[in-house]
């Protein structure tokens, strides 16, 4: 049989006389990341996901949630984002806003069971991380106060509301609705063992004219240039308390946002992208390139849903210059990928090619800043139009992958080097078994095969790692691949992703 090297330089002649690039994995020299965030939404507004009906048993529902997490364990990813609180409503037993219409149909109606509760525990037995997330002023699709539940929070402050554009919104003008949002969102944190909190890209409502809050700039606009500082200034509040507040209930939790992915043109504004489409300092009155410089962010995931090539924002514009935003800052950087647009037949010719997105992920790579991607959404890759997802899991997702450590936390405590046992040729492969030491039960097992023994650098290198495993007191898992002569190594993973020292090896015989 031919060496790996051999098949390698083989590929790349092969690409070479056909001009077709080689993939990620097979280019001379690749080190596929040890640490990739890797994710995808799961949309729960007018039930664009999950649940994908209201009125659905419990039981329905948890099904469905079930296959969520199935999708996610089938496209290699290591992490869920979850909308959990659509439009100023709950997927939880929330004492501050009623019960979700997406879950029953009627706001308000107890769904029968926890969904929060259910989520995070079934996403954590599967080893994945559960980012929750919320709308921070969305209240309603629809602009009629009067379909709000009773006891709705804008039903009884009804000058908190603002309608536009055929929805409703919370007024982000008004103090007291700025910390009603938050203590809504921060029970959610603090009551359930959540591992992020997680905004999307809707602040101000695109193109606010006509959106009423004259009375409120008249109140509290004093010292501010104009309206749209003062706007940009309640949405900076919004995200700087945030922080504040997470890192005093939750500080081991990860807290981020999912911008629209253009924060300034260039041609408005010499610090800009050279892009000419809709500003999100401008229309959302949200300064995302401030918010990572000042660090008021643990991580940022603009949403660049565009091609490579594109006019007038090109994908392979934008990711250099969010790149020379993060750069130097201690706000990690994840890229929002539109898997919805892939093999879309409404999409440009660009869009139908089978590998647009796996491309994306290739440019990446030149750009280290860039911790990984979250993809939206789960339907698009569970459908896997083109076999477009297909496409760039084979192609960068080859090697599993932990999730990135929060640079405020790398330096906390480790966990507890853990013991393997064994290493046994089985029936079907090589049993591993390992024990946990300490009080912690892992998160996650991280299982590293070598040739040879390894030493310490050895672990930095995705290239060894050949599973990742939902974590328990002890470790149970058989390598197919598995041979006599290979040698076995464990490394516990907490909640956090910090690793712990490498366990003793062991050589299989």
């Amino acid at each position: 049989m031919p060496s790996r090297r051999t098949l390698l330089k083989g590929l790349a002649l092969a690409a070479a006389a056909s001009a077709v690039p080689l993939p990620a994995f097979a280019q001379p020299g690749y080190v596929p990341p040890l640490r990739q965030m890797r994710g995808m939404w799961i949309a729960s507004v007018v039930n664009i996901n999950w649940p994908s009906k209201p009125g659905l048993t419990a039981e329905q529902q948890q099904a469905e949630y079930l296959a969520w997490l199935d999708v996610a364990v089938q496209r290699k990813l290591n992490s869920v984002f979850v909308q959990i609180r659509p439009t100023a409503d709950a997927f939880w037993p929330s004492p501050y806003e009623p019960w979700s219409q997406y879950l029953t149909g009627t706001q308000g109606q107890d769904p029968g069971y926890d969904p929060l509760k259910f989520a995070v525990e079934e996403t954590h037995k599967r080893g994945l991380a559960f980012h929750a997330w919320f709308n921070p002023y969305r209240v309603s699709m629809q602009a009629d106060p009067a379909q709000l539940h009773p006891d709705h929070p804008g039903r009884k402050h009804p000058d908190w509301l603002v309608p536009f554009g055929g929805k409703l919104y919370y007024n982000p003008g008004m103090p007291e609705v700025r910390k009603f949002c938050q203590d809504a969102m921060m029970d959610a944190v603090t009551r359930y063992d959540i591992d992020g909190l997680h905004f999307d890209d809707y602040f101000y409502p695109t193109n606010t004219t006509g959106f009423d809050d004259a009375e409120e700039f008249a109140k509290y606009g004093a010292g501010f240039p104009d309206l749209a500082a003062w706007r940009r200034n309640n949405v900076d509040l919004m995200v700087q308390e945030m922080q504040q507040r997470v890192l005093k209930a939750k500080p081991e939790i990860a807290w981020g946002i999912s911008p629209s992915g253009i924060w300034r043109n260039k041609g408005t504004d010499p610090l800009g992208s050279d892009t000419n489409g809709g500003q999100s300092y401008d229309n959302l009155h949200a300064d995302t390139r401030g918010w990572v410089k000042k660090g008021w962010l643990d991580y940022i995931a603009p949403q660049l849903y565009w091609y490579i090539g594109q006019p007038p924002a090109d994908y392979s514009k934008l990711v250099p210059w969010w790149s020379d935003v993060a750069a130097g800052t201690e706000t990690l950087l994840w890229i929002g990928q539109a898997a919805y647009k892939a093999g879309d037949p409404a999409q440009a010719a660009e869009w139908q090619a089978p590998d647009e997105l796996s491309r994306h992920l290739t440019l990446n790579r030149d750009h280290p800043e860039i911790g990984g991607d979250i993809w939206y959404n789960a339907n698009d890759v569970k459908v896997d139009r083109l076999a477009s997802i297909t496409t760039a899991v084979n192609d960068h997702y080859q090697r599993p992958a932990l999730a990135p450590v929060l640079p405020r936390l790398a330096g906390g405590r480790a966990p507890s080097r853990p013991v393997v046992a064994y290493a046994l040729r089985r029936h079907g492969g090589v049993e591993v078994r390992a024990v946990a030491t300490g009080k912690d039960e892992p998160f996650q097992w991280a299982v590293f095969r070598f040739d040879r023994p390894a030493n310490s650098r050895a672990f930095d290198d995705a290239r060894n790692l050949v599973a990742v495993v939902p974590g328990d007191r002890q470790l149970r898992w058989v390598d197919a691949e598995g041979k006599r002569g290979h040698h076995y190594y464990v490394v516990a993973v907490d909640r956090a992703n910090r690793t712990s020292k490498p366990s003793n090896g062991f050589r299989v015989i």
